[in-house]
């Protein structure tokens, strides 16, 4: 009986002609009822696992899941994983199957699908149950689930026997899935069966315990990929926490925590170097070890892992062609008159073929594909990239260990340079990385351009061949265009060097250049090499332009080249079906064919990386260690008998090493043996640096224990070569070096060259051991480091080395030597410890350090040393002479023995003191640079404030959360803007036009192929369909005008693919062109005060990183963006346009992509800058060591320095690899988000029922979003980095230039101005800025022409403040001063310093000719320019160089001595002749016997000038014809020199009396007849509450 109001609901339909409830044949029988019974299993799991869950959920406390849910997997866990994902889609099969096979029913049929669905639903209940319980270990819960399997086993197997029973066989599709579900089933009860066999947790006594990897014991490790289950680990989903909360707070490297074990730098470098060693056999030692195979062999499995699912990814990527190939042709056919289906005990039964007719099955399979091929795709990238972070950490562990091992004289004689090492470090392994991560394309690619050619051949015939050509025949040229750019780049990089050379000298001498008025002429001189520069750069845009190009062309060209010879061939154009698949087609063959140039070049590029490491690990390394140690003697026969022993290891007889035992050597116990009074003794010994040239023969010398041993000779005589020779850094050819056991494991040493690691100055002293407060005072004392101390900025915790504050020679050398004495060793070695420092600090050394402080605690001491004046405290001398040994004794000894040596020393002793005199006569060499110092500071602070600053900006404005999470997801609007104007306009306008006009033309290209190719299929599809069609598919015109407006379009697509790609780059080459130009003008005429308060390293940093930025990364970034961008968009416009529909699905999509891009950005910022400055400390930490080799073998600090790499890389590494993670997490989400617009796409299509043409063409463009959205966000994370250096270049075009142009015109000026030389200062007030106090208050001085003045006064009493004051460098805000008749506040700035001379303090040189340091102008004769050198009393040196006037200076006149540079100076200053010389402290830098020539020269050259000297030592304007002298910014005394010093009381005779007793060797202090105090008296300065200190406190 029929009941038609349940119809929608009957379990086993109600069709009244079949009996659907009938027993009669045994209810087996019953197909409806079969399939009841498969309900139960499921219905069972639901009741069971809901309460549990949520009473689980409820209760589980927090601490139990954090730390299970990461590491505790029960046995066979991805294998679940796996199995239930594969049952998941099975059942969606099913259920589809049961959906379509209802519909060929009259009535509904639930129990065709209902099972599956409920089937579907258990088994995601499954998952979402078990994940609970291995989170919380409470294995005995899972018996549910066993059971659960069990059942579904029996019941599915008994469907399957019915199934057989009645002949339904394989042909059939629900006897396939039937027996599916049966294998899934039964594999998923024997992963059940397999937990209980190995936890135990049921029917067994003793349940397994288990404890979490070692990994995690330690809660230092967050990066939990290897850890989380499958589906997190697939989706990245445990990375939302931290992705998220950058949100909130800025990602620091305490956030990302340690690496797991297994991606350490050293389980890696083990695994790799067992993978090296075991390839050095005994038969063939001369063999060296591949390193491709040693790759392979330690990381092979994970390469092989990761090309796998690159295979799997891009079968699974043909899915899309093919499905929207099926979804369209099958929209054609009408489905309903399709064959019926079979029906067996009353239950319909479909074929295979039937079910992919269905559109919208095709449209959930082609979303199901997509899905898996982007999860496939990104794990492959992730394998990949940690293989290839993997592989760097162990070739850098490697490496490092080299370094170690390697032997000096490879250094020494440039067989290596440290270039080469920095070279191998940064970029050969950097090399092999990217190889590894690009190396599955390798494989991958052929594969799929194989398969993409055989599927176009199957849909179009042999003119699917042409295009194909098309595609491969321009693949070279892709190749071609390549290395051009390589090549490019790399002469790009010279220009950039070049000129950033040049803008470092401009910006140390501005000063100078600002006072010559020269500004201009250096200026130019950088715009020329910027010139050159722009030009490559220009090549460069051209290049990547074309690159772009063919990129954007070749796919157009491909697809009208094929549908013209379609069309000539065949006479007719493909169906929509064909031709939309051929298309999907084209895009995925052209990614491969683009990429392989890139992966072919980064292949080449990794075969040379290997050859260069593999040279380099090859290379001799220094012997082995055994013959240091007391009880073996290396004797030179037995080196012969046994080659392990030898000093350097031969190239072709390499040794298995076994080192990396990372402990310290223990110390060896004394034997009684032993004889105690010789520390080292070196018997018959010949020495070589490699060459078999012995550089020390015959050498027979012992170092006595407890002693001061000295060894002198002349320069070059090998005193530095048989230091070395003890620590055993040099080739022995014969004898021995025999070390007392308990000496060799205490060793000091300093180097002639000091050297420093890249920490704070505590931790060069310590270095490495523990600190004792007393002991670290009593050597900061002995080297008289504490005032230098004091200067810097953080005092003892300043970071100094490279990157740090740089120090002088003299502090350097100290630090060294203070560091050899701090270590608590037997035996101290100190190489030529004098030899930066001047003579206080050398007597100082001398007694507090070495005679004090080391003999005191009975240290073995062996100094070498030129001042002759020590030996008398020697108790053993050596002298050395040409590479062997001339004397040993003591002083005694050689007096007696050695007559004529011992003269020679005394008369060299003699020139030593007078040499003596003359240096204490000047300022000490250490106050000089103590004052260096205190300059440096400025120059200095860069560093840290540039990146303070851009902080403090974002912190400013409100510490608010919500405020600093906006503004941290904001994107720079207005510094985009800024870019784009600087790059003008009309490019701009050019630029935004052309691209929106390439792209319509593109849609337009696909849209007419859409009309074209349903033209053909309208003309068979009668009318009644059109009313279903929301687009008109009209009917054919003329093919011939179809293929003419096709190939217009294709020309004109390709023409603006050509103009958009060029004016993008050419806009980019434009905006850096002018924000250089602009940055470099602002920079250089900014006034004075700006480079004071604006450290050097900064004003750098604008014309390095940042220009860089703006030159080379932000056009194509820009380009990438637009293009990705204006991709997508078109596509969501084209599909919105075929179905309207699909806006309202657009609104989710749009929120959740809106939001991931958010938070994406913000962590990725944070994490690109994580990796950028965990690098540089890597990279300096392997060039400090191999520049400090011998000091760290000397000291036996290698295990401390591989520990302290290791460290580095593994920071490194981790904030790499979850950069990298963070864009897999990014990725992964804006693939699904591209599925699910494809799903939705296909759907709202299918649904409207779209013609085939534009049903295709809207599921092509949905396929294409999917590829481009993540580059979307990618590329606006990368622009949002980049921008920020147009910011930092734009913070400074906004500083204020000085004003050049003056009221009065120049050419009012007299050509001979000034020509008397009289100053007239009226009521001068002077300040540096207008918010700053006053520097000099009301002044009035009258200089008549020609007249010697000197201007002297306190530290910051305003003197130099007048001599800018002349040149209109400071702010003049009342009183004025005259020259000659003239303001000079009127003046222009250029005609001002043009027509003065000033020689200042520090001597500044150009690199570049002497004629140009001299006059850059080129306006002065070379008889002029002879002429001023005779006056400085250089014209005999310069005549001695190669080239005259023409000699080369180098960089900041390094190749000259202070002297002779200040003496340049002065000829610089004579050249023009100027009637106005000012000389800013100009003596302070030079020793006396230049400073008398340099006053004996102004006295007579410019005796009718009127010469200006600012002294700092008042002795020099003892002289003068007037004395201006200053206090705190008044002029206090005016008036001759001679009578100022008659006045007791004037502060000119105070300051003259203070200075003379100043430069006394001893000061006594009486007081009443007795002796107070006496010593010299910088130390009696030193004492805060002494006498003489009060005295000079009270004079000054």
């Amino acid at each position: 009986m029929e009941r038609p109001e349940y119809e929608g609901l009957s379990f086993c339909g109600n069709n009244a002609t079949v009996d659907a409830y009938s027993v009669r044949r045994g209810v087996w029988n019953n197909g409806c009822f079969v399939d009841a019974l498969n309900l139960v299993p499921h219905v069972f799991l639901l009741f069971i696992t809901f309460p549990i869950l949520f009473i689980g959920w409820g209760s589980q406390s927090s601490k139990v899941q954090i730390h299970h849910n990461t590491w505790l997997h029960f046995p066979g866990h991805n294998m679940r994983w796996i199995l239930t994902f594969s049952l998941l889609f099975v059942q969606v099969c099913e259920f589809a199957e049961g959906i379509v096979s209802c519909k060929t029913m009259e009535t509904n049929n639930l129990h065709l699908y209902l099972p599956a669905f409920m089937g579907f639903v258990a088994t995601t209940t499954s998952v979402v149950y078990y994940h609970n319980i291995e989170t919380s270990n409470f294995p005995k819960l899972l018996l549910f689930l066993f059971i659960y399997w069990v059942l579904a086993f029996v019941t599915k197997s008994i469907k399957l026997w019915k199934y057989a029973e009645y002949n339904v066989g394989p042909r059939h599709l629900r006897f396939c899935i039937t027996a599916l579900l049966v294998i899934l089933y039964g594999l998923l009860m024997g992963v059940e069966v397999n937990v209980i066999r190995i936890r135990k947790y049921v029917f067994f006594a003793n349940p397994q315990k288990v404890k979490p990897p070692e990994d995690l014991q330690d809660l230092g490790v967050r990066f939990l990929q290897p850890f989380v289950n499958l589906l997190s680990k697939a989706t990245y989903w445990w990375m939302n926490p931290l992705i998220m909360g950058a949100h909130k707070r800025p990602i620091e490297l305490r956030k990302i925590g340690k690496l797991p074990i297994a991606m350490r730098a050293l389980t890696n470098y083990l695994r790799l170097k067992d993978a090296y060693e075991d390839q050095k056999t005994a038969e063939d030692p001369s063999r060296s070890p591949s390193i491709w195979r040693s790759v392979y062999r330690a990381f092979g499995r994970p390469i092989l892992l990761s090309s796998t699912f690159r295979y799997l990814a891009d079968l699974l990527g043909f899915a899309g062609p093919l499905c929207i190939a099926g979804i369209v042709r099958n929209m054609e056919v009408d489905n309903t008159t399709s064959q019926m289906t079979e029906t067996y005990f009353g239950v319909p039964f479909m074929s295979s073929a039937k079910l992919l007719q269905n559109p919208s099955v095709l449209a959930v399979l082609l979303f199901l594909a997509l899905i898996l091929q982007r999860t496939f795709l990104q794990a492959s990238y992730y394998v990949s990239i940690e293989t290839g972070i993997n592989l760097r950490g162990a070739l850098l562990a490697m490496i490092y260990n080299k370094i170690l091992r390697l032997s000096t004289s490879n250094l020494s004689m440039g067989e290596l340079t440290l270039g080469q090492i920095n070279n191998l470090v940064a970029i050969e392994t950097n090399q092999l990385m990217w190889f590894l991560f690009l190396c599955p394309n390798l494989w991958a690619m052929p594969v799929q351009i194989v398969m993409g050619v055989i599927l176009l051949y199957y849909f179009l015939g042999c003119s699917a061949l042409v295009g194909a050509a098309v595609i491969v025949l321009l693949a070279p040229i892709q190749y071609l265009i390549a290395t051009k750019l390589a090549d490019t780049q790399k002469i790009t990089l010279d220009h950039s060097t070049d000129r950033l050379k040049k803008t470092t000298e401009i910006l140390k001498g501005i000063k100078l250049l600002k006072l010559y008025a020269w500004e201009n002429i250096f200026s130019d001189s950088v715009e020329e090499t910027r010139g050159k520069e722009l030009t490559s750069l220009r090549t460069f845009a051209f290049y990547t332009s074309m690159s772009i190009f063919m990129n954007a062309a070749i796919p157009i060209a491909a697809v009208l080249s094929t549908f013209a010879t379609h069309w000539f061939l065949n006479e007719t154009v493909p169906g929509p079906s064909e031709a939309f698949a051929a298309l999907a087609l084209f895009h995925i063959l052209v990614t491969p064919l683009f990429l392989l140039s890139t992966v072919v070049r980064f292949a080449v590029k990794a075969l040379v990386s290997v050859e260069k490491l593999g040279e380099f690990l090859q290379s001799d390394e220094i012997g082995d260690d055994s013959w240091r140690n007391g009880d073996m003697s290396l004797s030179f026969e037995a080196g012969k008998k046994n080659l392990g022993m030898t000093k350097a290891i031969n190239r072709k007889q390499p040794m298995r090493y076994q080192m990396d035992n990372y402990e310290q050597p223990s110390r060896r116990q004394m034997r009684p043996s032993e004889t105690e009074d010789v520390a080292v003794k070196v018997s018959n010994g010949f020495f070589t640096w490699g060459s078999n040239l012995s550089t020390l023969s015959d050498i027979n010398i012992r170092i006595p224990t407890g002693q001061l041993t000295m060894i002198v000779g002349q320069v070059g005589c090998g005193k530095s070569s048989l230091v070395l020779a003890m620590l055993g850094e040099m080739q022995p050819i014969d004898g021995r070096v025999h070390w007392s056991n308990k000496n060799r494991y205490s060793v000091a040493y300093a180097a002639q060259k000091s050297w420093l690691l890249n920490a704070t100055l505590e931790e060069n002293i310590t270095f490495g051991s523990p600190f004792s407060k007393q002991r670290y005072k009593a050597v900061i004392e002995a080297c008289s480091l504490q005032p230098d101390i004091d200067l810097l900025p953080f005092g003892d915790q300043t970071e100094i080395g490279e990157r740090g504050i740089s120090l002088s020679g003299g502090q350097r050398q100290r630090i060294c030597v203070g560091r050899a004495l701090y270590q608590n060793t037997n035996i101290v070695l100190l190489d030529d410890p004098f030899s930066a420092l001047d003579i206080h600090l050398s007597d100082h050394l001398m007694q507090e350090g070495i005679l004090k402080f080391l003999q005191d605690d009975k240290r073995t001491v062996v100094l070498v040393t030129h001042k002759l004046q020590y030996l008398i405290h020697a108790d053993w001398i050596i002298a050395m002479k040409d590479g062997s040994i001339l004397r040993e004794g003591t002083l005694k000894d050689i007096q007696t023995h050695d007559v004529e040596l011992y003269d020679h020393w005394k008369t060299l002793m003699n020139r030593q003191d007078q040499e003596l005199e003359k240096d204490i006569q000047q300022d000490s060499q250490t106050t000089l640079e103590r004052k260096v110092l205190r300059r440096a500071f400025y120059s200095r602070e860069a560093k840290m404030d540039d990146e303070d600053e851009e902080e403090e900006e974002e912190e400013e404005e409100d510490d608010d959360m919500s405020m600093t999470t906006n503004r941290r997801s904001k994107i720079p609007w207005r510094v985009c803007w800024c870019y784009l104007s600087s790059g003008g306009f009309f490019m701009v306008f050019l630029m935004v036009s052309s691209k929106l006009l390439k792209h319509c033309v593109i849609v337009a290209v696909d849209y007419w192929l859409a009309r074209w190719t349903s033209s053909k299929t309208n003309l068979t599809a009668s009318n009644e369909t059109s009313s279903n069609i929301t687009l008109p598919c009209s009917p054919a015109a003329e093919d011939d005008s179809y293929l003419l407006v096709f190939s217009i379009l294709c020309a004109a697509g390709i023409t603006l693919c050509l103009i958009t790609s060029l004016t993008v780059e050419f806009l980019g080459v434009s905006a850096a062109t002018n924000l250089h130009h602009n940055l470099l003008n602002k920079i250089i005429h900014a006034p004075i005060r700006f480079f004071d308060i604006t450290p050097l390293g900064q004003i750098l940093n604008r014309f390095s990183a940042d220009t860089n930025i703006i030159d080379q990364h932000i056009p194509p970034t820009l380009e990438s963006l637009t293009r990705s961008t204006l991709l997508c968009l078109s596509a969501i416009g084209v599909i919105s346009f075929i179905t309207p529909v699909f806006l309202i699905a657009l609104v989710p999509l749009g929120i959740a992509f809106y939001f991931i891009q958010k938070y994406f950005r913000v962590a990725s910022k944070d994490l690109q800058d994580l990796d950028d400055s965990t690098q540089l400390p890597l990279l300096c930490h392997f060039s400090e060591t191999a520049e400090g080799l011998t000091t760290i073998r000397a000291f036996r600090h290698e295990a401390r320095f591989k520990q302290r790499m290791l460290e580095l890389t593994d920071t490194n590494n981790t904030a790499y690899l979850f950069l990298s993670a963070a864009n897999r997490w990014l990725e992964v989400r804006t693939d699904y988000l591209g599925a699910v617009i494809v799903l939705t796409a296909a759907g709202a299509s299918i649904w409207s029922s779209s013609c085939g043409g534009m049903l295709g063409l809207g599921l092509t463009y949905a396929l294409t979003v999917t590829n481009y959205l993540n580059w979307v966000v990618r590329n606006l994370a990368d622009l949002e980095v980049q921008m920020s250096a147009v910011k930092k270049v734009n913070s400074f075009l906004s500083t204020e230039s000085e004003n050049y142009e003056g009221t009065m015109d120049a050419s009012q000026v007299p050509e001979d101005w000034p020509h008397d030389g009289e100053i007239k200062i009226q009521d001068l007030s002077v300040r540096y800025d207008p918010m700053l106090k006053p520097v000099l208050k009301h002044v009035n001085a009258y200089i008549e022409p020609g007249q010697k003045v000197g201007i002297c006064g306190r530290t910051g009493s305003g003197k130099s403040s007048l001599s800018l004051a002349f040149f209109n460098m400071v702010d003049i805000f009342e009183g004025k001063i005259v020259i000659d008749g003239i303001d000079i506040c009127k003046l222009p700035l250029p005609t001002l310093r043009s027509r003065l001379s000033i020689i200042l303090q520090d001597p500044v040189l150009f690199s570049g000719s002497i004629r140009f340091n001299l006059d850059p102008e080129r306006t002065g004769t070379d008889d002029r320019l002879w002429e001023a050198l005779e006056i400085a009393q250089l014209k005999n040196m310069v005549k001695a160089l190669p080239g005259g006037l023409d000699a080369a200076v180098t960089e900041g006149g390094e190749n000259f001595s202070v002297g002779q540079r200040q003496l340049f100076c002065l000829a610089r200053a004579f050249v023009r002749k100027s009637s106005i010389l000012i000389m800013d402290e100009a003596t302070a830098s030079i020793d006396m016997a230049t400073e008398n020539i340099l006053q004996k020269v102004v006295m007579t050259a410019f005796a009718d000038r009127t010469v200006v000297t600012i002294a700092h030592r008042v002795a020099s304007i003892l002289e003068a014809e007037q004395v201006l002298v200053f206090s705190s910014g008044i002029l206090v005394e005016s008036d001759s020199g001679p009578s100022l010093l008659a006045q007791q009381e004037s502060l000119f005779s105070v300051l003259h009396r203070v200075q003379t007793i100043l430069k006394a060797d001893l000061v006594i202090v009486m007081k009443r007849g007795n002796i107070l105090e006496y010593d010299k008296p910088e130390t009696l300065l030193e004492q805060e509450g002494g006498m003489f200190a009060s005295f000079v406190k009270a004079d000054l």
